[in-house]
């Protein structure tokens, strides 16, 4: 008797084990480790830091054609974005994982940068600060860090919203630094209404997570919303952008701050029909990707720079389905995964043969 109730513990214990076991999600043993390392590094302008950050393949140094560097938009800083693990995974993972040396930089006034003293006082006591010149300049000591750390002529770039006039901008004068470009949701002559500019414009603006979400999904139909973003991506999102600013849960709701050089800029070129910078100075292969309900940056405003990139190699534009302004972070960042690396990754696209 007591055997029998022995054995009958063991198979329910086994039971047990089996279905627990099989509710785990499923390790990949053969699955890269990363390393990841933060930096703070000079601006070139006296007491302002930029962070850096980078991953690779752990124990493994890329080649030096596989170098990467991101830099965000107008709003929010690059790490919550670019390095936001959904389902488990950052598509600064995803891209390190495929042999990549991936950096990202957040520009002064934004994420672990140095925020500028003006920050600290209220928005009305100065005029807008960090445009669109300063980031590139903050851009450019970026490049130059990884140049010197990796003993590299050329990276590729990518930046993102703001960041393609950032990268852009900084590409026209410095081509011989760059070997991709890569220009997602690219900024651009607006031929719509300009949103009524606030006057007076101060030197920053406070943003709320409730503002961020409607921003998120405008110009979504209705029918589309409820499984576009990944469930959870949103408040991790949220949660992890607003703790960058150590003001934030000053104020109920949190407000973050963002730099409004990027406002001004705008509002005097492309809100204005002028363009910011020449995009016909760049001379390097280009990429830009765009997804079709992106309400920040119509699919017309990448159409029209398209055209003005008349001096590159080649060049190429991608419009992604079913995606806006953040298909980085959506359901369909695959493709936007697929299509990067696709443009990175190929060898001698010119060539017959």
């Amino acid at each position: 008797m007591r055997g029998r109730l022995l054995r009958l513990s063991f198979l329910l214990v086994s039971a047990f084990l089996v279905v627990s076991l099989s509710a785990l999600p499923p390790v990949n043993a053969k699955e890269p480790k990363l390393e990841s390392s933060d930096t703070m590094i000079p601006s070139g302008d006296a007491g302002i830091q930029l962070f850096v950050r980078n991953k690779h393949l752990a124990g493994r140094e890329s080649s030096p054609d596989k170098i990467l560097l991101f830099v965000h938009g107008a709003t929010y800083p690059a790490e919550t974005a670019f390095d936001l693990p959904i389902e488990g995974v950052s598509m600064m993972d995803l891209i390190a994982r495929r042999g990549y040396d991936v950096y990202l930089v957040d520009v002064r006034g934004y994420g672990h940068s140095t925020r500028p003293p003006e920050m600290s006082q209220p928005p009305e006591a100065n005029k807008p600060i960090v445009s669109t010149q300063v980031a590139a300049h903050d851009l450019g000591a970026a490049v130059d860090y990884i140049l010197h750390k990796r003993k590299v002529t050329r990276i590729n770039l990518m930046g993102w919203s703001w960041g393609t006039s950032i990268a852009g901008s900084y590409t026209t004068g410095h081509n011989d630094k760059i070997e991709k470009l890569v220009l997602y949701a690219p900024q651009w002559i607006r031929n719509e209404p300009a949103p009524p500019p606030v006057t007076p414009l101060g030197a920053y603006r406070l943003v709320s997570k409730d503002s961020a979400k409607a921003r998120w999904l405008k110009g979504v139909a209705a029918d589309k919303q409820a499984d576009l973003i990944p469930p959870g991506v949103f408040e991790a999102w949220a949660t992890a952008t607003w703790a960058t600013d150590p003001e934030a849960s000053k104020h109920n709701p949190q407000m973050l701050r963002a730099p409004n050089g990027v406002m001004e800029d705008s509002a005097n070129t492309y809100g204005a029909g002028k363009a910011l910078y020449d995009p016909g100075k760049i001379t390097v292969p280009t990429l830009l990707l765009h997804a079709e309900w992106d309400a920040d940056l119509p699919s017309y405003q990448a159409q029209a720079y398209f055209a003005q990139l008349k001096n590159t190699p080649y060049k190429r534009l991608i419009e992604l389905s079913e995606g806006t302004h953040t298909v980085m972070m959506e359901k369909n960042r695959m493709q936007f995964f697929h299509e990067l690396m696709g443009f990175l990754d190929e060898e001698r696209p010119l060539a017959l043969k």
